[in-house]
């Protein structure tokens, strides 16, 4: 967020800035769920809404889970939220009791672990590696359980490598959660921006799991804050009773948009392929230029470089990135407190034409360094 600040300071200055450091998408969200919500407007009240969301909303993002994973859910296990940072509170809430711990993969989504020290509970960080495609592995679960942690986070593909746990390693996490007897919080928020293997749902490999997803990402829908989570039944009664107390209800109108983006499939399809050709062309131009170390993103819009032989502080690195080229990224101290000084984490979600400039601006730079 401080250099997202700074590189708005500098654009309402007039300075040329390319926006590689929020995870945001470039584009609005889907014409259908536009005009959806406008219809809406002009016809509807648009007041509360039950607490748990639309009836029909849920319907829809049941009947999505089945069509794209092959995995029966009902909707009665569906909870439209505020945003994605919604279902991580009632989840985290829904679960654990004051002064409990809870495993996160690092490096990480900073909010995880700032979440659940803002609620009381304490954040237990599991180093992995690029050697391990950044996910945590069974015996680290294992470790988990001999702490006093309550369960495990994982968010696949993740924040900030943009990697993901493939099918057999999600099924090892979540048969040894279950063994362990440890929850499993399954992030899934980029699920739909994959680019050779499609990310699967730890619903499949686990009844007892706690999805949380959005339509910030896949649908570009980030500030309309509107989410879900998939919670086990006996979960259901609790969650609601939260809802009602912390929150009301969602956001009505960005329940209707979210209706209406999935009517707008083929053109988030165009949406990730544009994301995919930004990839390529990072992964192609990015290492020769100075940044060998870059593992692949299987998904997301992230690339996380290691840029340990350039700097051994990401944040005077990524200060003077925005100083003298105009290139705002994010240094990795947020998402890995202990190794991030050596790495910085770059966002492709913005437009094609502003990653081929920002490539070439970058590259520029490096030589001069």
């Amino acid at each position: 967020m401080d250099v997202m600040s700074e590189a708005n300071r500098r654009e309402s200055a007039g300075e040329d800035i390319i926006h590689m450091e929020v995870g945001q998408p470039a584009t609005p969200a889907p014409r259908a769920a536009r005009e959806r919500v406008a219809q809406a407007m002009a016809e509807q009240t648009l007041g509360y809404t039950l607490s748990l969301g639309l009836p029909e909303l849920r319907e829809r993002i049941a009947a999505y889970v089945r069509q794209r994973y092959g995995v029966g859910v009902g909707a009665e296990r569906v909870i439209v939220r505020r945003g994605r940072s919604a279902g991580f509170v009632l989840a985290f809430l829904a679960i654990l009791d004051h002064g409990d711990g809870f495993g996160l993969p690092s490096p990480g989504y900073p909010c995880y672990r700032q979440i659940l020290k803002a609620l009381g509970f304490r954040p237990h960080l599991i180093e992995t590696g690029a050697d391990g495609r950044w996910m945590p592995t069974a015996a680290d679960v294992e470790a988990l359980a001999r702490s006093d942690a309550a369960g495990l986070l994982l968010a696949s593909p993740n924040n900030p490598s943009g990697t993901m746990a493939s099918g057999a390693r999600l099924k090892e996490l979540a048969e040894a959660c279950t063994r362990q007897g440890l929850w499993l919080i399954s992030d899934e928020i980029y699920h739909g921006l994959e680019y050779d293997v499609a990310a699967e749902t730890a619903l499949a490999y686990s009844e007892s799991a706690i999805v949380v997803n959005s339509f910030s990402k896949y649908f570009s829908m980030t500030g309309w804050r509107v989410g879900w989570l998939v919670v086990p039944e006996a979960l259901t009664r609790t969650i609601e009773r939260l809802c009602q107390n912390l929150y009301i209800a969602p956001p009505t109108v960005s329940q209707v948009a979210a209706l209406g983006a999935f009517d707008g499939i083929d053109e988030l399809e165009e949406i990730k392929s544009r994301y995919a050709r930004s990839r390529a062309l990072l992964l192609n131009e990015l290492p020769p230029a100075g940044l060998p170390n870059i593992l692949p993103a299987d998904g997301a819009f992230y690339l996380y470089a290691d840029i340990s032989h350039l700097t051994d502080d990401s944040v005077a690195f990524a200060k003077a990135m925005l100083r003298d080229i105009g290139v705002a990224a994010t240094p990795g101290v947020d998402f890995d407190p202990a190794r991030g000084r050596s790495y910085l984490r770059l966002s492709y979600a913005g437009a094609e034409h502003q990653m081929r400039e920002a490539a070439k601006r970058i590259a520029g730079w490096l030589r001069t360094r």
